[in-house]
Order: C-alpha cells, then structure tokens, then sequence
C-alpha cells in the first residue's frame, strides 16, 4: 500500500508528544527536517525526523510512532513500515528507527532491538487525580521524608523562564556525571516551541543562584518530566525532590490525570542499563511502572552506518 506524504499532521485523537506538531515544531527549529506520512487508507501514519549527516546521508526516527487508530490492522503497520523505509532508503538513509507503543506492532517483527535507548522501554506513572495527602502516601518513605526536608531546610521553588541558569546547573550535572547534556539552546527552543512546557527553579535560602532546575510539559491529561538538573552546592538540602512534587502538583492544576517520570530501567534490565542511574531516584516518588516494546531499527546501509560509528568514535 503506497505512502501518502502530508503536508499538515493527520487528525488522529490523542497522539503522543512524539508525534504531534508541537513536536515537529520543535524539531524544525533544532534544525531538523520533519515528514509526515499516512497510507492509502488513513489508518497508520508517523512522523518522520531527519537528522543529515556526513556525505549527504541520514537518518530516519519516528519518535513512539508510527501511530495507529482504532480501526488499523496489524498487517497494515507493517506494509507501512515497510514502504516507510523504502522512502527512507531513496533518501540515502542509514537506517530507521521507530518505537512506537500500540501491540498491535509488536506483530511487525521488523529491523532489531536498537542500541540507543532513545527513547524508554519502561516508565513510571503517577495518578494526579489525588490529593496532596494521597499522593503524598503512595510515595516511598524516603521520597516524603526527601520533600519535606527540602521544605524544612527554606527551598523555594519558582516558575522561571531563565533557560541560561538552567543550562548552567545542566553543564555542571553533565560533568559531574559524566554524560552529555543539551546546551542553552535546545532548552530555549523546549521551552519557547512547546505548548504547555515549563521551567522551574529551586533556589537555597539566601542564596541567588538557583541550585537545581525541571524542565517539563503538560501535554494533553499528561505531565512529564522531561531534564533535570542539580549542582554540587547544597546537595544536601534535596532541592530535585521539592522540584518533582511542585512539578506534579504544576500539572496536576494544568489539568493532567498523571505524571510521566519519563524513563526508568525495565524490571528485568541488568545493573549496567543506561538508566539503572535515575531509577532509584525516580522510585521513591511510587506510582506504577508501564513496560513498552523497546525502540527497533532498521539497518538500511549497515556498512555506511558502521563506519559512521566508527568514524565518530575516532574523530568526535
């Protein structure tokens, strides 16, 4: 069944922040280029994020999609899976990765399991339609006793449009950590493309500079948590926890049914899983934790796709 290029977003109830013109909006001002697609029968449809690389090679991501109505068989997902990288292909894609969250996918044994982690196999939910107290309770006894000390101890939490401050404490976590942390600029874009997202700031008593910041989106009944952040000074004073319960409570007056912790390891994933680090923090906050199939790829030029790698490795 042939593809049908769109020039607006489908119509479709209810899509994930993945896959919905925010998102693409977004993308487009990081300078990525963004696709929509549908087949024949309107039933199957994605987003499709470019990302051009070196000698005019790319590659594909659809972010939780492709996205599915009611109606969709499975069969369908698959033929337009795999027309979709057959597109990709002639666009001199390297290969095509999609996560997408409907069982009805999970028929469509397509490509392999992919390495990135891009986007989570497994997330924690937390019922906002609670009260304070109730919320409170069906937290651990370390993530209460965590959120009152910060608030014993005078934090403050602010709502903030100061993305250089957060970037700054982002920098400094980045380091400490060891990982790589987006700069100032995709935080503005986050903040200024996205409808509903947020920035707060918790700030130590007498101290100006804030020590730890949340980056989030209310998005549809769901509010998720999306960066995080914290410096070395006042650590002890479990500013991030004050930062997550006001949070919730943000979302939960915006209207969201839950919060979305945005991404822990799998219950069954080994002690080295890319996030067994932020797990344990985000398990004290309760809630219930939601498996999805993880994210696939589909190696259309593994031969180019490996030497990039390799060429990135060597190279930076």
């Amino acid at each position: 069944m042939p593809l049908q290029p769109l020039t607006t977003a489908p119509a479709f109830p209810d899509p994930p922040l993945w896959q919905s013109p925010a998102w693409a909006t977004f993308q487009k001002a990081l300078g990525r280029e963004t696709r929509w697609y549908a087949n024949e029968a309107g039933t199957v449809a994605a987003l499709a994020i470019i990302d051009r690389t070196t000698g005019g090679f790319c590659t594909w991501d659809l972010p939780r999609g492709p996205i599915l109505t009611p109606s969709a068989t499975a069969a369908e997902a698959e033929d337009f899976l795999r027309h979709l990288a057959a597109e990709a292909r002639r666009d001199r894609a390297l290969a095509l990765h999609w996560s997408g969250t409907d069982p009805r996918l999970a028929e469509a044994h397509l490509g392999r399991r992919s390495k990135r982690h891009e986007q989570p196999e497994a997330t924690i939910l937390l019922d906002l339609t609670l009260n304070d107290e109730a919320l409170l309770a069906q937290m651990r006894q370390k993530g209460r006793y965590n959120i009152r000390l910060a608030e014993k101890h005078g934090v403050t939490v602010e709502q903030s449009a100061d993305v250089v401050a957060y970037a700054k404490i982002a920098a400094e976590t980045a380091a400490r950590d060891g990982f790589k942390t987006p700069g100032v600029r995709q935080f503005e874009f986050f903040l200024k493309a996205l409808p509903g997202s947020f920035l707060l700031l918790a700030y130590a008593p007498n101290d100006h500079q804030p020590v730890a910041g949340l980056l989030g989106v209310a998005w549809g009944k769901t509010g998720i948590y999306y960066y995080g952040a914290s410096r070395d000074a006042h650590r002890e004073l479990m500013a991030p926890y004050l930062l997550q319960w006001e949070a919730m409570r943000l979302c939960r007056n915006l209207g969201c049914k839950r919060y979305d912790l945005l991404g822990v390891a799998p219950p069954d994933a080994p002690a080295n899983h890319p996030w067994q680090g932020i797990s344990a923090f985000k398990g004290k906050f309760g809630g219930q934790i939601e498996v999805v199939a993880p994210e696939r790829t589909w190696q259309i030029r593994p031969f180019w796709a490996a030497g990039l790698a390799l060429k990135r490795r060597l190279l930076g």
